[in-house]
């Protein structure tokens, strides 16, 4: 089996998951290369040739199994160039039902699901989490963020829902921390998402928490990395925020995004266990091994065809380039969506603006010099993020446009699928020999 070829490589969960947080962080794209794109009236106006040039070369080539590529303006259906298909050799072509893994894309549909409810008044941007659960009540700080778990000191504020849903609440992630508290978090099955049903060399197998619930209770008895409001540090915010919705709105998780948002977006494949009948339009997910994609979960047979354990709010959504493209077609329509509202627009409009406090500086971090609205970029009127296995989606609120890039591998940073992406946009819009700083 094509398992084996990991045997020998440097790979773990970190290091696949990982260049999901780098893209993901700089999945927004600037205003550079959507502002020119104002120039592309109507759906295909341009025939993207740069773009279509970049996707038949990555496919070609063997680098990746399938590549697709979705630009949108205002009410128009996207423009869609694919290329391959779910997987190496597949008779079937990708196209815009295919199922993808967006993992961390998931983090913008669960701060908008968030600020659903604080426009419902049900929670507060500035509230602290400890009202909702209160378990998070007594949080302590790690003196040295890789040093002894005994050695803390209280928290000098309380963690509120902006703090966690900018990454500012001093919160950790299984794929960022190190040192006892990365023991801890595995210990505690504080993990961050699943790859696959198949064990994979140098990735340990640590079974996850039994539900939210456990989940956070578990989170809330560890303590943070930096003092509230202090540092932007890449969290499990975005899962803690799915228990939160669980206790503000009455409703399981699932439950709440599937009626409140991709009911009214007609979302119809968007999954967290995707149904066996429709198993042959999910992709399959490879690992960049020594530069050759290696499958490490066939869509035929994995993980996300199984129930999880619990319901990640910051990576455990599937998706269709179709249906996320409805997400970000509503977040255009400033939460109006074919005539029909699914949230208020003062929740968008605040929800895609800069909510990072003024204290928490940006110097080395993943989204130096820009900002953080509700679980993803805001930079110059665009708001997004990318996924670890390669996704990347964003909306330009400026010149009413969206995008979304699908493939699947990992980790992300293994192949310049983002710089290539932007430098073929700015090429088909004539700006090639432009100088763009996207993060």
């Amino acid at each position: 089996m094509a398992f084996r070829n990991f045997d020998d490589a440097n790979v773990s969960r970190r290091s696949l998951l990982r260049g999901g947080a780098l893209l993901s962080a700089a999945a927004a794209l600037s205003g550079a290369p959507f502002g020119q794109m104002a120039m592309a009236h109507g759906h295909r106006s341009r025939e993207w040739a740069a773009v279509t040039a970049m996707v038949e070369e990555f496919v070609s080539s063997g680098k990746v199994a399938n590549m697709l590529v979705a630009l949108g303006e205002g009410s128009h259906d996207p423009y869609a160039i694919a290329r391959g298909g779910p997987g190496m050799g597949s008779s079937v072509a990708a196209d815009m039902d295919t199922l993808y893994r967006i993992y961390s894309m998931t983090k913008p549909i669960t701060g908008m699901a968030t600020m659903m409810l604080i426009d419902e008044g049900k929670l507060g941007l500035d509230q602290p989490v400890a009202e909702i659960l209160p378990a998070f009540s007594q949080m302590r700080v790690l003196v040295d963020p890789e040093g002894s778990l005994d050695n803390t000191v209280p928290a000098n504020q309380p963690i509120t829902i902006r703090h966690v849903l900018t990454h500012s609440a001093g919160l950790g992630y299984d794929i960022t921390v190190k040192g006892p508290l990365l023991d801890a978090y595995r210990a505690n099955g504080l993990t961050s998402g699943q790859l696959s049903r198949f064990p994979i060399p140098g990735i340990p197998n640590v079974p996850s928490a039994p539900g939210l619930e456990a989940w956070a209770d578990r989170l809330a008895r560890l303590p943070l990395i930096a003092q509230p409001a202090t540092k932007w540090s890449y969290s499990a915010g975005m899962d803690l925020l799915g228990r939160i919705i669980e206790v503000a709105s009455g409703q399981s998780f699932d439950a709440f995004l599937q009626e409140r948002l991709f009911e009214p977006c007609g979302m119809t494949s968007t999954y967290f266990q995707v149904p066996d009948s429709e198993k042959g339009r999910l992709a399959d997910n490879f690992g960049i091994v020594m530069g050759a994609p290696i499958p490490f979960d066939l869509g035929a047979a994995s993980i996300f065809l199984d129930k999880p354990p619990i319901f990640w709010g910051g990576s455990g959504l599937v998706s269709s380039p179709r249906d996320y493209d409805r997400f970000l077609k509503m977040l255009l329509g400033y939460g109006k969506l074919d005539g029909k509202r699914v949230m208020g627009e003062l929740a968008v409009r605040v929800g895609t603006s800069n909510l990072l406090p003024d204290t928490v500086p940006t110097e080395g971090t993943w989204i130096a010099g820009q900002g953080m609205g509700a679980a993803g970029r805001s930079t110059d009127g665009t708001y997004g993020w990318g996924g670890a296995a390669g996704t990347i989606a964003a909306v330009d609120f400026n010149n009413n446009l969206r995008m979304g890039l699908y493939t699947q591998y990992m980790p992300a940073e293994a192949l310049p699928v983002r710089d290539r992406f932007i430098a073929a946009m700015l090429q088909d819009l004539g700006e090639s020999g432009r100088d763009v700083v996207i993060g």
